[in-house]
């Protein structure tokens, strides 16, 4: 679904170019998380796309919503605040075909509609809530750039703030498809406010590991992952906060750099122990790593036990970091749309 831009407030559909297709629009993907609200505004080119502006901020609106079941007011004014921001920055680049988006807090929460409508009112813009399904197919579309196609199959994952989606992917395909998914109720924020913000020792680490591993059992049985990564035959992308930190830090940067992170290889062996290291670090000392910062100090070594869940159900042994992924996937769907729109008026269908 695409969005036009009409003074204040946003419509489900944008207006038609003749005969122009994508080269005729400006773009831009919006993901609400439980975490983050990021921004993605792009023109098309050759076979993708340039981005000509972005936008992250941290907005925590699953803040509280595990214990509540419900958006609290301080989380909903934030999110508001940031999508007005997003919503200003739109404007002024010109976007006429945007999809906004929001996953596993408003999935959860009871006062969803409620947060919807006032966000339509207060900002102009018409969110959507999706489903896990959809949240892994745009994901995937995201990524596929990142597989090896000599690989058969493909595990995706992706560690959200009140979720985690892992895919399961036939490679081989001429358009790499999904197999199998699963979202499971282990986030970064849903697990650090279990675990919370301070050291954590070995024993209770490997508790909480070996909880959310309990998660992915089925999901690994009915897909017969174990013995197809025995033989070789799978790869694994990992596309979240979590592993960029890791990739970063593995690299010894002296800040977080998206060029260098995206699409770098990272080792079980190096990521477990930078998550060793983590776990025994105070927080203070995240705080002050310059590859975590304030906002992902209290919050990285739930994502760091995920990960290692992760890793402990699938051993393939590394793995591909993607600083990509849905808002990706969103730009991809609304570029072929406009694609599609324009064969069918140069038809007359």
């Amino acid at each position: 679904m695409s969005n036009r831009i009409k003074q204040r407030r946003i419509s489900p559909r944008s207006r038609f170019m003749p005969s122009t297709g994508r080269w005729a629009h400006t773009y831009a993907a919006l993901d609400l998380g439980t975490h983050n609200c990021r921004l993605l505004v792009a023109r098309p080119t050759a076979g993708s796309f340039r981005v000509i502006d972005s936008f992250s901020r941290v907005v925590r609106l699953g803040e509280g919503v595990g214990q509540t079941g419900r958006l609290s007011e301080a989380a909903q004014l934030r999110a508001i605040k940031t999508l007005g921001a997003c919503a200003a920055k739109m404007k002024k680049r010109g976007v006429d075909r945007f999809r906004a988006i929001a996953t596993q807090a408003c999935r959860l929460a009871t006062n969803q509609q409620q947060f919807l409508d006032r966000v339509l009112d207060e900002t102009g813009l018409l969110l959507e809530v999706i489903d896990p399904v959809e949240e892994a197919r745009l994901a995937i579309s995201g990524c596929v750039p990142l597989l090896n196609r000599r690989d058969d199959y493909a595990l995706i994952f992706d560690i959200g703030g009140g979720s985690t989606q892992v895919i399961f992917l036939d490679a081989k395909a001429e358009i790499p498809s999904i197999i199998d998914s699963l979202s499971i109720p282990y986030g970064v924020v849903t697990l650090g406010e279990k675990i919370g913000p301070g050291e954590l020792g070995q024993q209770a680490y490997d508790q909480w590991v070996m909880s959310v591993a309990d998660a992915f059992s089925d999901f690994c049985k009915r897909n017969d992952i174990s013995d197809r990564i025995e033989q070789g035959r799978v790869q694994m992308v990992g596309t979240s906060g979590t592993v960029t930190t890791l990739s970063g830090i593995h690299q010894a940067l002296p800040r977080y750099n998206r060029a260098d992170v995206d699409g770098s290889r990272l080792s079980f062996e190096a990521a477990q122990a930078i998550s060793d290291r983590l776990r025994q670090m105070p927080l203070d000392e995240r705080i002050k790593h310059p590859c975590i910062g304030r906002d992902r100090a209290d919050l990285v070594l739930a994502g760091c036990i995920i990960f290692s869940a992760i890793c402990k159900c699938w051993p393939v042994g590394s793995l591909s970091v993607a600083d990509r992924g849905i808002r990706e996937g969103i730009l991809q769907d609304l570029m072929f749309e406009a694609d599609r729109e324009s064969r069918k008026k140069y038809h007359g269908q």
